[in-house]
């Protein structure tokens, strides 16, 4: 495994900082008035971006825009630090592997009141279509205990917040959370395949 260890703080500061400021993070805005199906909003949840554009170009703006770094590798750990500021907070990186670019939005959040959970998820920065041609796991490992999730990417073309209502993503009450954290930061191992590729090979 290529382990790469990353703290995202700048931009989690300004996640806290905004929803102190406006009450919460910026409301999915796919549904408002984006009627060219090649369009896309920033999907960057940590900041109110108005940005729209083409799938080709979501990488660069999220890098020099948002200065979002970008790993590399089919398997990566990525280190979330500060675990304790308080909800909601993101904590997001770009992951490159398989020639495409996928995005990992670590969420704390509560959805009932007082009571944060943590939601991690992989979006592929592709179309639907592309993202059903991967599997991600998500592996936590820690003090002889482990804990996997494994599942298709959903597209960014849709609401990273749709799939955290869902529960369609890794979710970690705070007590299990702690039990794989150390020193208030959580290490997560991403590993993404290709789902029917592999299949294919393992009929032949």
């Amino acid at each position: 495994m290529i382990c790469l260890f990353f703290q995202y703080a700048s931009n989690r500061c300004a996640a806290a900082q905004a929803s102190t400021e406006q009450g919460g993070l910026s409301p999915c805005h796919h549904h408002e008035a984006v009627h060219d199906p090649q369009l896309v909003p920033c999907t960057c949840p940590l900041f109110s971006c108005q940005w729209e554009g083409h799938l080709e170009v979501v990488v660069s703006h999220l890098r020099q825009t948002h200065r979002i770094d970008i790993l590399q590798g089919a398997e990566i750990v990525f280190l979330a630090t500060d675990m304790h500021l308080p909800a909601p907070t993101d904590w997001i990186i770009m992951h490159s592997c398989l020639g495409h670019q996928f995005l990992l939005v670590l969420r704390k959040q509560e959805k009932h009141e007082g009571h944060p959970q943590f939601f991690a998820t992989m979006m592929l920065i592709g179309t639907p279509t592309q993202a059903d041609n991967f599997t991600y796991r998500l592996e936590l490992n820690r003090n002889q205990r482990r804990l996997k999730w494994e599942a298709t990417p959903r597209s960014v073309l849709e609401c990273v917040d749709s799939v955290i209502s869902d529960g369609d993503c890794l979710v970690l009450n705070t007590s299990l959370a702690q039990l794989f954290s150390d020193n208030g930061s959580l290490a997560i191992g991403i590993a993404i395949t290709t789902s029917k590729v592999h299949s294919a090979e393992a009929e032949i």
